[in-house]
């Protein structure tokens, strides 16, 4: 009979922690990830069948797995009550799940969402003292999870947050192992720990988000936070509760010639560009959208259609998998083809290609101390601003919000993106290119170089 087991899934780009443990020939999964196939390997090298799948709240970033995986194992889904899912069976505070020596013990920690529930691991073999606890998006390494899914209820979701973790995760003792939903990057809170593993008591500590009494204030602290809502959000939420559609395997683009990609272009294929700034810069399709491969998970959803076919450009054909993943994750899944032999296939075929002129940090300050007069566009998000200044003069619109705010960047002048390292200002290059603006330059390294090079940075 199988031994104990417990393992992470992590999900790069979205930042996205599932979970897989299991004992005595049982399994359960929590969150499950769309590209489900990894927790069958998992269950099968422990000698386990997948019985039980959990989800700590109806996921707004990603198209949670559950699904799909059920179909497979034929494993029971699970997940709070306080909506109506058209799947799956509800839970309430104090039901108990066991696999072998495991008990899971539910409790409704609402706040991020209301459903949202947080699931305790005991080893009965050695009493009843917690483990671990899984917490879903209640709270994180670092810092906790945002409230602001329901604008006409932020104080009520913000106080459902504190008493969730200061009455009932917290008391669970300061040996319990923390399992958030997600790490460092996420779009679901902010200022998470690079690390992924702390205990309930040095989060108790150490987490700056648990220092913050009493409940009034912290209700004030959260109702002050304005993170940006990316519009797919909306989708992630219709098919976390409805159901999503069916994918048993991954979409497999195929490979195309230059000639029936720009054939597929002209039909109306949108071109998503996932090479490096670089890359992108010095030799790019005219039309098509640059969002490099590590950005996906956190921009496309901003800027692609859910009806419209995607081609893909990578910069090699090993990316081809990890960028479907990253697509699929999204709910992206008409992906036509990418072009066979990169942008070298392109340009062979005396296709015509444009680029974008790359400009040094030095050369921004230059431009600063001589009156250059030109555009700084600056697409960071305004917590980035506030944190660590902006450049003198600059235009700020946040990049997810570049192409409703389009007629704000003057057309006159050549235009500069900008942003915290060079990669979103080379989204924001090509979304100007496709809006016709014709002196577009970019910023490589941006604010990470400006702070090498002294930038005269204000705040």
């Amino acid at each position: 009979m199988s031994q104990m087991f417990m393992e992470k899934v992590k999900s790069t780009g979205l930042a996205h922690l599932s979970y897989i443990l299991g004992h005595q020939g049982q399994a359960a999964v929590i969150d499950p990830r769309r590209d489900f196939q990894i927790y069958i390997d998992i269950a099968r090298q422990n000698e386990c069948r997948i019985t039980h799948i959990f989800e700590t709240h109806r996921n707004e970033d990603y198209i949670i797995g559950s699904l799909d995986l059920a179909r497979r194992t034929r494993a029971g889904i699970y997940h709070g009550h306080a909506i109506d899912f058209n799947y799956g069976n509800p839970v309430h505070e104090g039901d108990t799940f066991n696999l072998g020596d495991i008990e899971l013990a539910v409790l409704e920690t609402p706040g991020h969402t209301f459903e949202s529930i947080s699931l305790v691991l005991r080893d009965k073999s050695f009493g009843n003292q917690p483990v671990g606890v899984f917490t879903g998006d209640l709270l994180f390494i670092g810092s906790v999870g945002r409230t602001d899914f329901f604008p006409d209820l932020l104080k009520e979701v913000a106080g459902l947050q504190y008493d969730g973790i200061f009455e009932k995760i917290l008391p669970l003792g300061d040996q319990v192992i923390l399992y958030p939903g997600h790490g460092a990057g996420s779009v679901c809170g902010s200022g998470m720990a690079e690390r992924e593993f702390s205990t309930l008591g040095f989060e108790r500590e150490n987490n700056p988000d648990l220092k913050i009494h009493p409940r009034d204030e912290f209700i004030r602290y959260k109702i002050g936070q304005k993170p940006e809502q990316p519009p797919y959000f909306k989708k992630m939420e219709e098919y976390n509760q409805y159901g999503a559609p069916s994918m048993q395997t991954l979409p497999e683009p195929d490979p195309l010639s230059a000639e029936q990609f720009e054939k597929a272009m002209a039909e109306g294929m949108l071109v998503v560009d996932t090479r490096s700034p670089e890359s992108f810069a010095g030799a790019f399709i005219p039309g098509s959208m640059a969002i490099p491969l590590d950005m996906i998970a956190a921009y496309a959803g901003y800027f692609l259609s859910y009806d419209r076919k995607i081609g893909l450009i990578v910069e090699s054909p090993n990316d081809i998998d990890l960028a479907v993943r990253y697509l699929i994750r999204l709910g992206f899944d008409n992906i036509t083809g990418y072009l066979s032999g990169g942008m070298y296939t392109w340009e062979t075929a005396g296709k015509h290609y444009d680029r974008i002129a790359a400009v040094h940090v030095d050369e921004l300050v230059r431009r600063y101390e001589t009156d250059y007069d030109f555009i700084l566009l600056d697409v960071r998000e305004e917590e980035e601003i506030e944190q660590s200044g902006m450049f003198p003069g600059a235009l700020h619109i946040f990049l997810g919000a570049l192409p409703d705010q389009i007629d704000k960047v003057p057309r006159d002048k050549p235009v500069t993106t900008f942003c915290g390292s060079g990669k979103r200002a080379i989204i924001a290059s090509s979304i100007l290119k496709r809006h016709g603006f014709e002196t577009v330059e970019d910023n490589l390294g941006s604010m990470a170089a400006c702070k090498e090079a002294g930038c005269p940075i204000v705040k």
